[in-house]
C-alpha cells in the first residue's frame, strides 16, 4: 500500500512546512485552552523574524461553536483570552445544529485565511472526530460529492440493482428523507424504517450503525442518494490509498492521569453550578421550547415544565448537564435529593466523556497519525504529523492565586506551577520553535514515561473498509424484548455484553421477579453507553 503513495506527494513537504498547523487535543479539564493561549502569545511576542507574525486559535469543540451558554460549554472568558483571536467560537445560534463536514469546511477556510496573514493557526478542542477529519481528508464522504464526479453522475450498477429491489414504501422513504434525524426515543418506528432502508440498500454499511444512531443512518442514506452509489462503494474506493494529511501538523495531546483528572472534573462541575449553570440550562430549555413549538408551564418552584421531550443528541442540547438536570428542573416540587442526583449524574457523564475522548485518540487518531508518519518516513521524509503527549497530570500540592485561571479549576491552578511550566509549556514552546524552524524533532516516546505508555498503541486498521468490517453490529436476541426495537451490540464487544449484568438478567427472564432490559430504561441506557452510542 505504501508503494502506491507517490514520491511527489511528499515532495511538497517544504511548502506544507511554510504553511504550518498546530493542534492541541485531549480530554476536558486538562488545560487545552490555556496552552493554546500561551502558545499564541509566545508566537506573537517572538515574531519569527518575519516568517510568522503571530497566531490565531481555531475552536474545535463542537459545543463551543454556539453563541452564549459560556458556562455549560466551558468557554474561556473573553477577558482571559489575553487578546488572542478565537475563531469558530460563538458563531452559531444555540438552536442550530453544526455537522462535522460544515465545521471542517469552515476550519479550512479560516486556516487558509490565517496562513495568508502570515500567522500560525492553532486548532484547540476536544472533538477529536472533527480534528481527525480535518487533518486527514478523503475519509468523510459527506464533505463533498466526490463519488458523483468519479462516476460522471451515472448511477452505479450496485446502486441501480439495490434501488430496483426496494419495496415501494422504502423507495418512497428514500425520496422523502427527513430534514433532521429523528429521535430514537420519540420516534423509534421512523428510526427503524430508516435503518431498514439502509439495510436494504447497503447491508455492509447498515451493520455498522445501531438503528438508534439515526444521524449516522440518515447521513449514509443521503450519501447514497446524492452520489447515486452505495456508501460501501465509496468506502472501498477510499481504501485503495493511504489518506495523505492536508497539512504538516504539530499535534499536542494534553493528558492527565485518571486518578488526578477525576476530582478535577468533579470540582469543575461544582464551579459551573456556582457560576450560573442552571440559569443557562433554563435559557436553553426556553430556546428548545420555542424551536419545537412545545408548550411550557411554570411550576411553583420557578422551574419550567415541558410537554415535549427534547432530543438530547442534537446540537447544543448534547452538552453535559442539560439532560442531567431535566428531571430536577421539570419537577414542580424539586427536592435537595433530586438536585444532588442531577449533580452526580453530570459528574458521571463528564468522567465518561473524558474516558471516551482518550479512547478516540488512542483507537482512532493515533493509528491514523502513525500510518501517515510511516508512509512519509518510507519515502525518506520526516514524520508529517509529529504527535507529542504533554503530561498535565501534576500534583495538587500548592495554591498560588496569582496564577491565571484560564479554563481551569482552583485545584488545577495549584498544579500550574513548576509541573505545568516544566512538563507542558516549556516542552510545547521548545517543540513549536523547532517545528517552525524546520529542525529535526525529538522522539515523542522520550518525553516522559507517560508519553511512552500512552503513545504506544497497537496497530489498528485505518483504511475505511477495514474499519467498517471490524465494527459490525449484531442483534442480541436474548435482550431484545420488542423485535421492532432490537438491542444491537458491537460485535467487538459481544463477549463483554454477554457477561454484563443486564444480559445475565435477561437470560433468566422466565423467573419470577426478574427485571427486563427494555429500550429507554436505565439498563438500556447503560447498555447503549457500552455499545458506544454517543448521547454526548
Amino acid at each position: 500500500m505504501l508503494a502506491a503513495i507517490s514520491r511527489r506527494s511528499y515532495a511538497t513537504l517544504s511548502k506544507m512546512t511554510s504553511r504550518p498547523l498546530i493542534v492541541i487535543c485531549g480530554t476536558t479539564g486538562v488545560g487545552k485552552s490555556k496552552l493554546g493561549i500561551e502558545l499564541a502569545l509566545a508566537l506573537s511576542s517572538d515574531r519569527r523574524q518575519g516568517t510568522h507574525t503571530g497566531a490565531r486559535i481555531i475552536n474545535a469543540d463542537s459545543m463551543q461553536v454556539y453563541a452564549g451558554m459560556d458556562v455549560i460549554t466551558n468557554k474561556v472568558p473573553i477577558e482571559e483570552r489575553c487578546g488572542v483571536e478565537h475563531l469558530l467560537m460563538d458563531y452559531k445560534k444555540p438552536g442550530e445544529q453544526v455537522t462535522g463536514p460544515e465545521w471542517i469546511k469552515d476550519a479550512i477556510s479560516v486556516i487558509e485565511e490565517t496562513h495568508e496573514r502570515n500567522q500560525v493557526p492553532i486548532v484547540v478542542g476536544g472533538t477529536s472526530y472533527w480534528i481527525q477529519h480535518l487533518l486527514f481528508p478523503e475519509r468523510m464522504a459527506s464533505l463533498d460529492k466526490s463519488g458523483t464526479s468519479a462516476g460522471n453522475g451515472v448511477p452505479s450498477e450496485a446502486y441501480a440493482s439495490a434501488l430496483a429491489a426496494l419495496p415501494l414504501e422504502l423507495l418512497a422513504l428514500l425520496h422523502d428523507l427527513p430534514e433532521a434525524a429523528p429521535s430514537a426515543d420519540a420516534n423509534p418506528q421512523i428510526c427503524m424504517s430508516l435503518h431498514k432502508l439502509l439495510t436494504s440498500l447497503d447491508p455492509l454499511v447498515a451493520q455498522r450503525w445501531h438503528w438508534r444512531d439515526s444521524r449516522k443512518v440518515l447521513t449514509n442514506l443521503r450519501i447514497i442518494l446524492d452520489n447515486a452509489r452505495l456508501a460501501s462503494e465509496i468506502i472501498r474506493e477510499q481504501s485503495q490509498t493511504v489518506s495523505k494529511p492536508r497539512y504538516r501538523t504539530l499535534c499536542f495531546w494534553l493528558y492527565a492521569k485518571p486518578d488526578v483528572l477525576k476530582p478535577r472534573l468533579d470540582e469543575r462541575v461544582d464551579q459551573m453550578i456556582a457560576q450560573g449553570l442552571l440559569q443557562e440550562i433554563q435559557t436553553l430549555r426556553a430556546i428548545a421550547s420555542e424551536s419545537t413549538g412545545s408548550n411550557t408551564t411554570t411550576a411553583p418552584s420557578g422551574n419550567t415544565e415541558f410537554s415535549e421531550q427534547v432530543d438530547y443528541t442534537l446540537g447544543i442540547y448534547q452538552s453535559i448537564g442539560y439532560k442531567e438536570f431535566h428531571d430536577y428542573l421539570s419537577s414542580p416540587g424539586s427536592s435537595e435529593a433530586a438536585f444532588r442526583e442531577a449533580v452526580e449524574q453530570m459528574k458521571l457523564g463528564t468522567r465518561r466523556y473524558a474516558k471516551r475522548q482518550v479512547a478516540w485518540i488512542r483507537n482512532k487518531l493515533l493509528p491514523a497519525v502513525n500510518a501517515a508518519n510511516a508512509a512519509a518516513q518510507a519515502q525518506a521524509g520526516p514524520a508529517i504529523v509529529p504527535t507529542y503527549l504533554l503530561d498535565a497530570t501534576g500534583q495538587c500540592l500548592r495554591s498560588d492565586p496569582s496564577i491565571p485561571a484560564v479554563g481551569l479549576t482552583a485545584c488545577s491552578r495549584a498544579e500550574l506551577g513548576d509541573a505545568w511550566q516544566r512538563n507542558v509549556l516549556d516542552v510545547a514552546n521548545r517543540l513549536t520553535k523547532a517545528y517552525l524552524d524546520g529542525e529535526v524533532l525529538e522522539d515523542p516516546l522520550t518525553l516522559s514515561s507517560t508519553a511512552a505508555e500512552m503513545l504506544a498503541v497497537r496497530d489498528r486498521p485505518t483504511d475505511p473498509l477495514a474499519v467498517l468490517s471490524a465494527n459490525q453490529r449484531v442483534v442480541c436476541e436474548v435482550c431484545t424484548v420488542d423485535p421492532g426495537q432490537p438491542i444491537m451490540v458491537d460485535s467487538a464487544k459481544l463477549e463483554m455484553h454477554l457477561r454484563s449484568r443486564g444480559h445475565r438478567r435477561m437470560t433468566g427472564r422466565g423467573k419470577g421477579g426478574t427485571r427486563f432490559c427494555r429500550p429507554g430504561s436505565t439498563e438500556d441506557a447503560t447498555l447503549r453507553e457500552s455499545e458506544g452510542i454517543r448521547e454526548q
